[in-house]
């Protein structure tokens, strides 16, 4: 992954056999697999890897419970498959998440479910108990031949208020059943870039590198430095999700619209009350207006979601005021007595859901399937294979999907799988955690809740992080000083952001103060060698990110005068 490298080894030789644009989650998951396939294939992102839609969502990994009322009942038995693969392959950081669904009526829902079926009405109404009885009956029977989790249970008002007793007294009785959660999505995409380019050496990966066309062709522009590289792949795959109708116009891609993406906002909260209302489990409702909300607990906060609105430009998303309002709204609803302050609200973020073009009145409606597209060769442009659609939890497959088109296209044969391949720190992860913990912190001499810290962070990758622990920690953090500058030195770290947002998760949870900035900082200048003033225009711009994006605000902006925005964001 050395950065100076890859682009040597391009300036040399332009000719590749796949170009991937787009360095989300699914773009990850296509390069991987075309790569263990032994193609050459080169991956671009004009940004940060898993900077966009995928380090914006709800944090579940899960079947898709509502699908099944718009009749995706493959989408849900898919999604299904991949998460229980996923529970196997990336263990340290997807795990069981108890799921529990507040009923406040029996029978509503069954007609207008039946109707809504049949395509008569989009609009949502309340579902009773009936209906999702239903719904978690077709949950249980999707994974009753790999059962990994127990079955879906119900419980009546009596039970339900004595286990939750600040949910909404209205409430009629509750449903538990169980999906999971990925405690660092960003993470576990950059493991699998990681392994990838470890095990081919056909395989290479660039962030921070835009694709654009040109008289000549395509052109790689090296966004650090503006450097052009021309680029001659015989197929590109286009794997921006959101973008995906904007990247076709940048590579001079002719095609209809195929993009029709929503924005999902989210909060994070840390409202200690709140966290011990859930219990452990995540609260899955309907809001008011039909909306399916969530909130469970995250890292030690709570994170709640999500809003599900059409957007045009999905460069320009952010979590808006009125937003946070209806999540605040939403939450009111099931556990009206405990109330939200504003300094309780850690962090926001929005993402965009990369939904196919739709002209359905209702956004719910829109299907959350995953399909691909070719835009023919035209002039200099070799084909491209659009990636539309798909959700986090079926990353593996839809890659599966894109890949297998491709190496049709280019007359290959697939040699490996992945649906068993461990991802990163997944690999030989322990089935005794206390026991592996107990040895790593014995072997390095670090206490035992610093080694299951390491475990959370890195799964069995953390061998390589516990030597370093024993180094100075960073202010007001849980993270050492030698910990980040080799997360700086081995994984293509170019700015602030890539740190606090992606490679850790100290600004999600709430962990970021000024002075923890100026000491990360202080390493990341060091091994880039920046001068004062280039530092000093990187913390301005961060802290600019922060209180724009995120809704962080750690010093008065209004006092500084340098508003320069910055390459991350």
């Amino acid at each position: 992954m050395n950065r100076n490298e890859t682009l040597a080894a391009l300036r040399e030789r332009p000719d590749i056999a796949v170009l991937v644009i787009g360095g989300g989650i699914n773009g990850i998951s296509v390069f991987r697999e075309l790569a263990l396939q032994g193609v050459d294939v080169v991956l671009a992102d004009k940004g940060d890897y898993c900077s966009g839609a995928s380090a914006a969502l709800s944090r579940m990994v899960h079947g898709g419970l509502r699908y099944l009322e718009n009749g995706e009942f493959k989408l849900v038995r898919e999604s299904l498959v991949e998460r229980d693969r996923l529970l196997k392959n990336a263990p340290h950081y997807v795990a069981p998440l108890p799921t529990t669904v507040p009923i406040f009526d029996t029978f509503s829902g069954i007609a207008n479910g039946a109707v809504r079926f049949l395509g008569l009405t989009r609009r949502p109404s309340r579902r009773g108990a009936l209906v999702i009885k239903a719904g978690l009956t077709m949950y249980d029977l999707f994974t009753a031949a790999r059962r990994l989790m127990p079955t879906h249970q119900f419980r009546g008002r009596t039970d339900t208020l004595k286990t939750w007793p600040a949910i909404n007294s209205a409430i009629r009785s509750s449903a538990t059943y169980y999906d999971a959660w990925v405690s660092r999505p960003e993470r576990l995409g950059l493991e699998m870039l990681f392994d990838t380019v470890t095990a081919a050496s056909s395989a290479r990966a660039l962030n921070y590198a835009a694709v654009a066309s040109t008289d000549a062709g395509l052109a790689l522009i090296d966004t650090l430095t503006e450097e052009t590289l021309p680029l001659r792949p015989q197929l590109i795959v286009n794997a921006t999700g959101g973008w995906i109708d904007l990247t076709n116009n940048a590579i001079g891609a002719t095609a209809q619209k195929m993009m029709g993406g929503t924005k999902g906002s989210h909060l994070i909260v840390d409202n200690a009350e709140l966290y011990d209302a859930l219990g452990g489990h995540m609260v899955y409702y309907e809001n008011e207006d039909g909306r399916i909300c969530i909130l469970f607990p995250y890292l030690g906060k709570v994170l709640i979601g999500s809003t599900d609105i059409r957007v045009d430009n999905p460069d320009e998303v952010r979590c808006e005021d009125d937003e946070r309002s209806y999540i605040l709204q939403s939450l009111a609803f099931v556990f009206p007595s405990i109330v939200i302050a504003d300094n309780e609200i850690v962090f926001r973020f929005a993402g965009v859901r990369p939904l196919p073009a739709s002209e359905d009145s209702f956004t719910g409606r829109i299907p959350r399937d995953h399909f691909c597209e070719f835009v023919e060769p035209s002039g200099h442009l070799p084909a491209t294979l659009c990636m539309i659609g798909g959700k986090w939890t079926t990353f593996r497959s839809f890659g599966e999907m894109a890949a297998n088109m491709a190496l049709e296209r280019l007359g290959l044969n697939r040699s490996k799988g992945t649906e068993d391949l461990a991802i990163g720190g997944g690999r030989n992860f322990p089935a005794d955690p206390e026991k592996w913990c107990a040895s790593l912190a014995e072997q390095h001499r670090l206490s035992l809740e610093r080694a299951h810290m390491l475990l959370e962070r890195y799964g069995t990758s953390a061998e390589g992080f516990a030597q370093l622990t024993a180094d100075q920690m960073l202010p007001r953090s849980d993270y050492s000083v030698g910990e980040v500058r080799l997360i700086i030195e081995r994984e293509q770290v170019e700015c602030l952001a890539d740190i606090f947002l992606r490679r850790t998760t100290i600004a999600i949870s709430g962990g970021l103060s000024l002075a923890l900035i100026d000491a990360v900082l202080d390493i990341l200048a060091a091994h880039k060698g920046w001068d004062v003033d280039q530092a000093a225009t990187e913390r301005t711009a961060f802290l600019v990110l922060l209180a724009h994006q995120h809704g962080v605000d750690l010093s008065d902006l209004s006092q500084t005068n340098d508003k320069r925005s910055a390459l991350c964001a």
